[in-house]
């Protein structure tokens, strides 16, 4: 792990909004390219996953960005978002993320003296196996797809809100102007032209990784087997699909 001073990484998140941009760590191979995605049997080839590096993360909103152009995410709303934690000499911790880290963390409202330890947890859907949403939702808006994606069928949805109160890790709301639930889709349209999703792409210091959990030599699936990783909340037994590398025990 590269060790950052705070006030360093602080720095880094000025320069990185600044449009700092690297390659994804993320590909298809030939083969899958020349894949049917209309076909759910070719789909079933595909378990999408997602990995966020937290010694990676600088915090500078890169990601958010990325996602609010890339969906037209309403400005009140977020797909993704990015925690900030602070824990002081006390073991007290502090949690922020004003406007969803879009605008990257720079304040002074903070007494450097007194933090022992900072850093910051990016978030999103989870995409659970066993999902909460899809088993609330009254009218099976919410779904699973055949490459284990949870989506929102915006045509079915009634706008109840069932989905959003189950959902443990915060990552879904109601779009008041549509009438319907939202969230991350993983940049579902992306996928299925060979794309990463927009957040992946946009992160500077390549903190976040997508792929294909079913093929043994993606970049995910070599990066879980090599590195020690945990879930947000395991024990609700949702069966998470978001891993995350130096997750700290007060991340909530």
């Amino acid at each position: 792990m590269e060790k950052i001073e705070r006030r360093q990484f602080l720095k880094i998140g000025i320069y990185s909004a600044a449009g700092l941009m690297v390659g994804s760590l993320f590909a298809f191979s030939k083969t899958d390219r020349e894949i049917d995605y209309k076909n759910p049997e070719d789909l079933r080839k595909f378990d999408w996953g997602f990995l966020v590096d937290t010694t990676r993360c600088i915090g500078c909103g890169a990601c958010v960005r990325a996602c609010k152009v890339e969906n037209h995410v309403p400005d009140t709303y977020f797909r993704t978002w990015v925690e900030r934690y602070e824990i002081d000499k006390d073991g007290r911790v502090r949690v922020d993320s004003p406007n969803g880290a879009i605008e990257s963390f720079i304040d002074d409202n903070f007494n450097e003296a007194e933090i022992v330890k900072a850093f910051f947890v990016p978030k999103l859907c989870n995409h659970c196996y066993d999902s909460a949403c899809t088993q609330v939702c009254p009218v099976g808006a919410t779904y699973e797809s055949p490459d284990n994606v949870v989506l929102i069928d915006k045509e079915r949805c009634v706008g109840c809100g069932y989905c959003v109160q189950a959902c443990p890790y915060g990552c879904r709301y109601i779009d008041h102007e549509k009438g319907v639930a939202d969230k991350c889709t993983l940049c579902y349209h992306r996928i299925h032209k060979g794309e990463a999703p927009a957040c992946v792409n946009a992160c500077p210091r390549n903190a976040r990784v997508f792929g294909n959990l079913k093929d043994p030599e993606s970049k995910i699936s070599k990066t879980l087997q090599q590195r020690r990783y945990g879930q947000l909340k395991p024990e609700l037994g949702t069966n998470p699909k978001c891993y995350y590398i130096g997750l700290d025990k007060e991340v909530i």
